[in-house]
């Protein structure tokens, strides 16, 4: 049976799913475990217990089937967490998330994005309805964030938004936007004056 086989038999009969493996030079062995999607309960979180429930299971595992590494590491996805497949995207519909494209775009958006770039931040949306097949667009404005204490002119106009659809199979990579707040959970951030 092969390791990635092994760890994912383990890591989902523990009731845990499995977001990534890695092997690395020098024998680590990284696995990166997450709770199940449940939209009743949005706000859950791997903690220190659960990843040594998983480091303690996937040890008994591994050594039983002579996998051989020198250390193993079991850890959360994290804040820049990967997003793998379908259901990692309908999981965090509405957050901010970063994808790079394998090809540029080739066409320039509306005369706004450059036709090269690959890279880009914004917020995820879902489009098409329930009976099609699942598209996903990114919504972003280029307008850089506003600092802390700046005032805002109200006769300002703000840049216009811009969208980007996309497929699964068009992006390298997906990740959550590392963004961090010192106000807590759930807090919005309050517009200055």
């Amino acid at each position: 049976m092969a390791v990635q086989e092994i760890i994912e038999q383990t890591v989902t009969g523990l009731g845990y799913d499995l977001v990534e493996v890695d092997r690395s030079a020098g024998g680590l062995l990284r696995i990166t475990i997450d709770l199940p999607w449940d939209p009743a309960v949005p706000e859950q979180f791997v903690n220190v217990e659960d990843c040594e429930k998983v480091t303690r299971q996937l040890q008994f595992a591994l050594e039983v089937d002579g996998v051989e590494y020198k250390r193993l590491e079991v850890s959360s996805p994290g804040i820049d967490r990967p997003l793998r497949g379908q259901k990692d995207f309908e999981r965090f519909v509405g957050h901010v998330i970063d994808i790079t494209l394998k090809a540029p775009m080739g066409v320039a958006a509306a005369g706004q994005v450059s036709a090269n770039r690959k890279k880009f931040r914004g917020t995820l949306e879902r489009t098409g309805t329930e009976g099609q097949a699942a598209g996903w667009q990114i919504v972003w404005s280029d307008e850089p964030p506003v600092k802390p204490g700046q005032r805002i002119s109200k006769k300002r106009v703000p840049p216009p938004l811009q969208a980007l659809g996309f497929t699964l199979d068009e992006l390298r990579e997906a990740r959550l936007a590392p963004i961090v707040s010192f106000k807590g959970r759930g807090a919005e951030a309050s517009p200055a004056a």
